[in-house]
């Protein structure tokens, strides 16, 4: 008799124990069932750091939401994949939207998260490269119908270069830096998460500059049409998620570039240069009914001026 107590008394310890445990480690903040969503992680600082943030700290757990994140290399792919439905919501650019006039009203704007200046031309010194003017005639590294051809286009631009005055070289995002390391292109485009590690491979050989000629960036979360219309409330926790994350950036700056850096792998000074590159700020807006029409036109103008992407969506 006093067996069975004890072996009752120790399966009541284990349930009591397991359901203890449960409690105290299910996430706080949301009483509800927790929900699955996916998101698209494209190489978008701004974007970045706010999953990263919200992920590293469980602020997507607290809100009652189980995050799966699923990278991409490029913002193209990332698009594509929230079409596909293989990601609920990803990040974009102001300019993505742009292209709902091309390809119908399928993707919405739910936030905007930051304003960035993260795209730099590089260029080889010993291809003669030492200044900007010394880009024409040479074969460019640039990952076409996305937003980086625009930069590069309105950069030459400003600089008195005519895009038919340069090779542009198709190549993915992941390609810049052997592309350029191994002398098959002159220069390339590419974004910050591209651009620390391919100024480390060149060293002295690189020179480089900002492309987007104090032009921002406006990065924003996206999702589609019919996703949001169904499930609003999951919005709300996915937009409540990126407000922690923004309130711990503010107030803990220094541990938030730190979660970024390892996630990056930059180097000090590289995180430096990007953390100082973007304005976080989340704000539930439509960006194309609020950003500068003179922009949008400008866009505009660029896909008609270039057909080859009139039909494609710019996106970070």
């Amino acid at each position: 008799m006093k067996t069975n107590q004890k072996f009752i008394s120790l399966v009541f310890g284990i349930v009591i124990a397991v359901l203890g445990a449960f409690f105290l480690l299910r996430p706080s903040g949301y009483p509800g069932k927790m929900e699955t969503i996916t998101i698209g992680l494209p190489t978008s600082i701004g974007f970045s750091t706010y999953i990263i943030i919200a992920q590293e700290r469980h602020f997507f757990a607290g809100n009652g939401l189980n995050a799966t994140i699923r990278d991409y290399s490029e913002g193209v792919g990332a698009l594509y994949g929230l079409l596909k439905g293989e990601v609920n919501i990803t990040g974009a650019s102001e300019y993505g939207m742009v292209g709902k006039a091309f390809t119908g009203d399928r993707v919405r704007v739910i936030a905007t998260v930051s304003k960035t200046g993260t795209y730099f031309v590089t260029g080889r010194k010993d291809r003669g490269i030492k200044n900007i003017g010394d880009l024409k005639g040479k074969r460019i590294g640039v990952t076409l119908r996305t937003i980086a051809e625009f930069y590069l286009v309105r950069f030459l631009s400003l600089n008195g270069i005519q895009i038919d005055n340069v090779t542009r070289v198709n190549l993915a995002a992941t390609q810049l830096e052997d592309a350029i390391s191994d002398g098959r292109v002159d220069a390339v485009i590419s974004h910050a998460s591209y651009f620390f590690s391919i100024k480390h491979r060149l060293t002295a050989n690189g020179a480089g500059w900002p492309a987007q000629s104090s032009q921002p960036t406006y990065v924003i979360a996206a999702a589609r049409n019919d996703w949001v219309a169904q499930r609003p409330q999951l919005v709300n926790r996915f937009l409540s998620s990126f407000a922690q994350a923004e309130d711990y950036i503010m107030n803990h700056p220094e541990e938030a570039k730190a979660i970024v850096q390892k996630r990056f792998k930059f180097d000090r000074p590289s995180i430096d240069s990007v953390w100082q590159s973007q304005q976080l700020s989340v704000a539930v807006e439509d960006i194309p009914g609020n950003a500068d029409p003179g922009l949008r036109k400008e866009l505009v103008h660029f896909r008609l001026k270039h057909p080859a992407c009139a039909m494609c969506i710019f996106i970070v």
